[in-house]
């Protein structure tokens, strides 16, 4: 490959690098510092947070939706019971989460990720981080959760979800309970994690325990108190 097409890849790839490549030359690896940088600023505000837990899903959820006001119930009972709650900051479930530990006086956190699209941040947040790599603020998540919450939603919301399975499964982080909401949208995924998966032994039964499906945000805030320790 020609130094010229080298280069132009790289810039495709990191498209929106605060440090993008051409203005870099031969000291691309000085984006390290803007990497380290996003990760002691979120550790330093997140240090002092207290348990938290996660909540996930559709940022296409609209406040009509069933699923809306399930978050915001959930959220708000979270916060009543001393939960933090954390988001990723934008709209739909994560507007809904931090609506909801908002108006019960909880804490209310936003990891807002930069995205040319869907994204932007709510206004019910009371802390707020910015992140440029998503990676940097899914370890923010893990890091910091004492459990996830994870309602229907797209390919971003099933990163998270198998991302903190993955590393719950190889015992790369400590285990913590995860809870999917919604029976009737999850059980496709389920039939096919049993029938598909586990059947042709890319999973163990086990595995299948790393999280409950649920329907009812007081079924969820019961067993995380249950399960966590505050």
């Amino acid at each position: 490959m020609s130094e010229k097409n080298k280069i132009n890849h790289q810039q495709r790839f990191f498209a929106h690098d605060p440090f993008p490549v051409d203005s870099l030359g031969p000291k691309e690896s000085w984006r390290m510092f803007a990497i380290m940088s996003e990760f002691v600023k979120a550790f330093t505000m997140m240090s002092e947070a207290g348990p938290c837990v996660s909540i996930f899903g559709s940022a296409r959820t609209a406040p009509g939706d069933p699923n809306y006001a399930k978050a915001v119930e959930t959220a708000r009972l979270l916060a009543e019971a001393g939960f933090g709650v954390v988001s990723g900051g934008g709209g739909g479930i994560m507007e809904a989460a931090n609506q909801g530990a908002a108006q019960a006086g909880g804490l209310s956190i936003g990891l807002n990720i930069e995205l040319p699209h869907e994204q932007r941040p709510n206004d019910f947040s009371n802390v707020n981080m910015n992140f440029h790599y998503f990676f940097i603020r899914m370890v923010v998540f893990v890091k910091y959760s004492q459990a996830y919450v994870v309602f229907p939603g797209g390919f971003g919301t099933m990163d998270e979800l198998f991302e903190s399975l993955t590393l719950i499964q190889t015992r790369r982080i400590r285990s913590f309970p995860a809870f999917l909401i919604g029976r009737e949208y999850w059980s496709g995924l389920l039939d096919w994690l049993k029938g598909t998966m586990l059947k042709s032994g890319m999973i163990s039964e086990p595995d299948l325990d790393l999280f409950t499906v649920l329907d009812e945000p007081e079924e969820v805030v019961r067993l995380i108190k249950k399960t966590v320790v505050l």
